[in-house]
C-alpha cells in the first residue's frame, strides 16, 4: 500500500482528493489541515508520497516543504495554479526538492477534479516510487539533526559505458530529453557549461507551455549559458541552450545561414509533449549522426530512447543518465535496456563529459 498524506487548506480540496484516492485500492490516506499539521503527521504517519498545496496560510506550502526535506525526505506533489506565477513558484518548490506537480484546477474545483483524477493518481504512484537524492541538502540536515558542521556530500560515481572520442567544434548539436525530475537536472548540467561552450543544445521537457518559459528565464539567471525558450522559428547558436516550448513539439530545419529550431503543433503519434523522439529524429534529418549528442535524463515513460539508440546505431554520440541519480529511471533506463547509451553516467558526470566531448576553445 501506498501511504498518501494530503496537505491542503481547504476542507473541499481536502475532501476531493480524499475521495478520488479512498477510491484506488492500493493508498493509505491521511490528510493535514496546514503545515504544521503536516510536519506533524510526516513524522506519526511516515508517507511514502505527499500532495502539497502551495498557498496556505501561516506556514505556506514552499515553507513546509522546505522542512519536510530537511527533517525526513519524502516525495512531494505540489498542487500549483497553471499560471505565470505559480510556474515559478512551482520552479522554485522543485530547486527545494518537489518531485513533480500537478495543476489545479482553474474552474470549480468540484465539477474539474474528476477529469484531474486520473493525472493526479497516476503522478502521485510515480512520486511515489521516485529516488530522491541523499546527498541533497546533506549538510544542512547534519545541522539539524545533530548540530554537527558541514561536511562534504560524497560524489556521484561515473559508469562509463565505452570510452568517447572527442569532437571538434564545429556545426554541432546538443540534444537533452527530460520529464519527471527534470528541472532540477537541467540546472546541475547547464550551470556546469562555459559560456563559450562550443555546440548548442537544444532541450524537450515534458511541461505545459505556461512553465517552459519561467523554467527558460530561471536557468537564463544562474547560467553562463543564455537560455531561452523556442516560442518562435531560433536560430540555434553556440553558447546558448534552447527550452522546446511546453504543449507542442520543437523540430530542427536547416536554412542558408545554419539550424533552426521551430515550434510544430503536437503530433499524434507520440505520447509526451515536446517529444523527445521527434525532436532527435528531426535533428538526424538536418545533422550528420556523428555531429550530433543525445543526453537523456530523468523522466518516465520511454520518450526519446528509441531515436537516441537510432543515433547511436548510426554514429552518434549518447548518454543515459545513470539510476543512482535519477528521480525516475524511466526514459534513461529504456534508453540503456536497447543498448542504446555510448556511456551511462551519474547526474554530476554529464556536463564534465559534455566538456570533454566538445571542448571549448
Amino acid at each position: 500500500m501506498i501511504r498518501l498524506l494530503i496537505v491542503d487548506d481547504s476542507p473541499l480540496m481536502r475532501r476531493l482528493l480524499r475521495g478520488i484516492f479512498g477510491a484506488e485500492d492500493d493508498f493509505t490516506v491521511e490528510v493535514a489541515r496546514d503545515g504544521a499539521d503536516a510536519l506533524a503527521r510526516v513524522h506519526t504517519f511516515a508517507p511514502d508520497v505527499i500532495t502539497m498545496d502551495i498557498h496556505m496560510p501561516g506556514m505556506d506550502g514552499m515553507a513546509t516543504l522546505d522542512r519536510i526535506m530537511l527533517e525526513r525526505p519524502t516525495p512531494v506533489v505540489m498542487v500549483s495554479a497553471l499560471t505565470e506565477n505559480g510556474a515559478a513558484e512551482t520552479l522554485d518548490a522543485m530547486a527545494l526538492g518537489a518531485v513533480d506537480f500537478v495543476a489545479k484546477p482553474a474552474g470549480p474545483i468540484s465539477l474539474e477534479i474528476e477529469d484531474l483524477a486520473p493525472t493526479l493518481v497516476g503522478k502521485v504512484r510515480l512520486a511515489a516510487t521516485a529516488k530522491l537524492s541523499r546527498t541533497s541538502r546533506l549538510a544542512e540536515r547534519v545541522r539539524l539533526n545533530t548540530g554537527a558542521t558541514s561536511r562534504k556530500a560524497p560524489p556521484h560515481t561515473v559508469v562509463p559505458a565505452r570510452p568517447l572520442q572527442r569532437l571538434d567544434s564545429r556545426d554541432g548539436l546538443v540534444l537533452i530529453g527530460t520529464s519527471t525530475g527534470g528541472p532540477p537536472a537541467l540546472e546541475a548540467v547547464l550551470t556546469a557549461l562555459p559560456a563559450n561552450f562550443p555546440w548548442p543544445i537544444l532541450i524537450a521537457q515534458h511541461m505545459p507551455a505556461t512553465f517552459t518559459g519561467p523554467l527558460a528565464r530561471r536557468l537564463d539567471g544562474l547560467c553562463q549559458l543564455h537560455i531561452e525558450e523556442t516560442s518562435r522559428p531560433t536560430q540555434l547558436r553556440a553558447g546558448h541552450a534552447y527550452i522546446a516550448r511546453g504543449d507542442a513539439d520543437v523540430v530542427i530545419s536547416r536554412r542558408a545561414t545554419g539550424l533552426f529550431a521551430m515550434p510544430a503543433p503536437q503530433s499524434p503519434d507520440h505520447h509526451w509533449h515536446p517529444s523527445v523522439d521527434r525532436m532527435v529524429a528531426s535533428a538526424m534529418a538536418h545533422v550528420e549522426p556523428e555531429r550530433l549528442i543525445g543526453v537523456l535524463m530523468t523522466g518516465m515513460g520511454d520518450d526519446g530512447a528509441e531515436t537516441m539508440a537510432r543515433l547511436k546505431q548510426e554514429g552518434g554520440t549518447t548518454i543515459a543518465e545513470a539510476e543512482e541519480s535519477a528521480v525516475v529511471w524511466g526514459m534513461p533506463g529504456s534508453l540503456v535496456r536497447r543498448d542504446g547509451a555510448a556511456q551511462v553516467l551519474a547526474l554530476s558526470g554529464i556536463a564534465d563529459a559534455l566538456r570533454a566531448l566538445v571542448p571549448s576553445g
